[in-house]
């Protein structure tokens, strides 16, 4: 599904990653590891297009990456990227319907995260845990191939983090793929490319 060869980043003058090669499939999970610095939310920067590389490739299967952003991929990172003023629901219609949700996806997205009781709430009202679900509901509702995570379970307590791991494993039962930068285990088994120990 995804190819990177020789892929170098650099913030600033440092280098991060370099000359870095590996590929995931279809029906697979890769958690990124390292110490904080070491490259992770850069990485997944680059694969989501939103970050020039200084060297290397990064392929999707016969999709070129433009394409890919608009159609074949969910970028989630370590910020919820929530309007607090809006209601929850009218962000998460917004949201999903960007992303090419209809309303069979999204109601079925409001039921797997148990999110009706939050609709009417200002985004800003929310709990940190309640946010992130709020934002990876739209991975439910407007199924993409690869998700991009990047810290995707920090602010879930210990049912919700088993209800990821449902919804990550249904994913990749279906074909789909998974990249996500954790500092703790994913609760589904999982590949592991360490970035090392940054700086």
């Amino acid at each position: 599904m995804l190819s990177v060869s020789g892929l170098t980043i650099s913030r600033g003058e440092r280098v991060l990653i370099r000359d870095l090669t590996f590929g995931v499939a279809s029906g697979e999970v890769v958690a990124l590891t390292g110490a904080n610095g070491a490259g992770k939310t850069s990485l997944l920067r680059a694969l989501a297009g939103f970050l020039r590389p200084d060297a290397g490739t990064v392929a999707y299967e016969g999709v070129e990456l433009s394409e890919a952003r608009r159609r074949h991929l969910h970028w989630q990172g370590p910020l919820d990227g929530l309007k607090s003023g809006r209601r929850a629901g009218d962000e998460l219609a917004f949201q999903a319907r960007y992303a090419g949700a209809d309303a069979d996806g999204i109601a079925a997205a409001v039921d797997l995260l148990a999110l009706t009781p939050l609709l009417d709430l200002e985004v800003r009202q929310l709990s940190a845990g309640q946010k992130r679900r709020l934002a990876l509901a739209r991975l439910i509702a407007a199924p993409r191939p690869l998700w991009l995570l990047d810290e995707p379970l920090s602010p879930l307590d210990a049912r919700w983090r088993a209800v990821m791991g449902t919804l990550i494993q249904a994913h990749i039962d279906k074909g789909g793929a998974v990249i996500a930068a954790v500092h703790d285990p994913l609760p589904v088994p999982a590949r592991t490319l360490d970035l090392g120990g940054g700086r």
